[in-house]
């Protein structure tokens, strides 16, 4: 979980720390890391397996890489995981290029050469790397308060079919979200739109709660 000390990352580890995966705390700083998985075993149990490491080493330690910083952080993150990056390994992009209206009343995107975070995040990753953008949508309120389900379907975009049947994994892995396969990587920049219309949402109603749900297919899928 690269930038796992953040709200957004921190949610999603617990969430799947919670369901028994072992959980990698990624952040700049060792001891931030060391610090966010400390909190999560007090939190759900100190027999979880949740572990915590500066960014690079937590990526060369993991299966599945979840890079959640901030999208100004962004390009030196990726830069800086590159060489920890295996062959074919799976890296899901929640990050997106969120920017706040002055006066922070609403909250939209900013343009991204490449057309979305996600494809900025896979042009920039070794040839071969696996990239699946998801859980760009999910409340980071509604993910760090475990004993509710977290009321959220994820919209899962990417261009390997197998990788996004891994991610849909995780997806149903926290109690109340259903994952959908949201087609190939060049959706998700629909889907990082669709992130700055739940923000302004939340400001608007004074709630830090507001989710997508996709209805009409649950039962087909």
């Amino acid at each position: 979980m690269i930038g796992g000390t953040g709200d957004e990352g921190y949610g999603l580890a617990l969430r799947w720390a919670k369901h028994g995966y072992e959980v990698i705390v990624g952040s700049r700083e060792a001891e931030k890391a060391k610090a966010a998985a400390s909190k999560i075993q007090s939190t759900i149990g100190t027999s979880s397996r949740v572990y915590g490491l500066a960014n690079p080493e937590a990526a060369s330690k993991a299966d599945i890489v979840v890079v959640t910083v901030p999208f100004a952080a962004l390009p030196d993150t990726i830069k800086s995981l590159k060489p920890s990056i295996k062959p074919g390994q799976i890296v899901v992009n929640v990050t997106v290029p969120l920017e706040t209206a002055v006066g922070g009343s609403a909250t939209r995107t900013v343009g991204v050469w490449d057309g979305s975070a996600g494809e900025f995040a896979s042009r920039y990753l070794p040839k071969g790397t696996k990239l699946v953008s998801a859980f760009n949508n999910v409340s980071a309120e509604m993910l760090s308060d475990t004993s509710k389900q977290v009321d959220c379907d994820v919209l899962v975009c990417g261009d390997d079919e197998d990788a996004k049947k891994t991610v849909l994994e995780l997806a149903r892995a926290i109690p109340g979200v259903h994952g959908v396969d949201a087609g190939p990587l060049s959706n998700s920049r629909t889907v990082e739109q669709l992130t700055a219309l739940l923000v302004s949402l939340n400001i608007r109603y004074g709630v830090k709660t507001a989710g997508l749900r996709i209805t009409g297919l649950h039962s087909a899928t």
